[in-house]
């Protein structure tokens, strides 16, 4: 048996993993993408947030979407279109923005602020976010749960979030943008 069929059974007998691999991949693909849009390139990535996303994506959201999914696959069992609907509202006003809130606060902790400063980043960003995340994701995961086998829904959804993660690194870098102007913007009243 070659390693990719090991590979793939292993994956297969362990779908959270899948969905780790996956996530651990396409967040930083996304905080790449983001930071080439705001005029970055190889020389000056932050390559320490690709890392952040990275290890975010792959230890904290796979799995916690992974039980999401299941848990609403054990509440909602059927796959039809009404379900897969009543699925998509129940996860934006349950596990959608208890996962963005995570996000913002996570990350915020990541890159060593403290507590109070993470849950200023949370109150900043969550409902900018929130009212995009409301437009973005109950169309994306209604088809996911009507269309798509339960043991492709995480990385299915991992995929979807290369866009949505290049929105959330744009998010979480607006406020440094925003700090750095402020910054500059005193530094040269403070001159005159």
């Amino acid at each position: 048996m070659s390693v990719l069929s090991r590979f793939v059974a292993f994956t297969n007998r362990h779908p959270v993993v899948r969905g780790m691999i996956s996530y651990a991949t396409i967040w930083p693909t996304s905080c790449i993408i983001q930071q080439t849009m705001a005029g970055k390139n190889f020389e000056n990535y932050d390559w320490m947030q690709a890392l952040r996303f990275s290890l975010y994506g792959g230890l904290f959201t796979a799995p916690t979407l992974y039980a999401w999914v299941r848990l609403s696959t054990i509440i909602w069992p059927k796959t039809n279109l009404k379900t897969a609907v009543t699925k998509a509202v129940v996860e934006q006003m349950s596990y959608g923005p208890a996962a963005m809130a995570c996000f913002f606060f996570g990350m915020s902790l990541m890159e060593g602020k403290s507590v109070q400063e993470a849950k200023h980043q949370v109150e900043l960003k969550f409902w900018p976010s929130y009212k995009v995340a409301i437009c973005f994701w109950p169309f994306l995961q209604t088809i996911n749960f009507c269309f798509v086998p339960e043991k492709n829904r995480v990385p299915y959804v991992s995929v979807c979030s290369l866009v949505w993660c290049c929105f959330l690194a744009y998010m979480h870098q607006l406020q440094i943008k925003k700090q750095a102007e402020v910054s500059i913007l005193n530094e040269q009243l403070l001159q005159n």
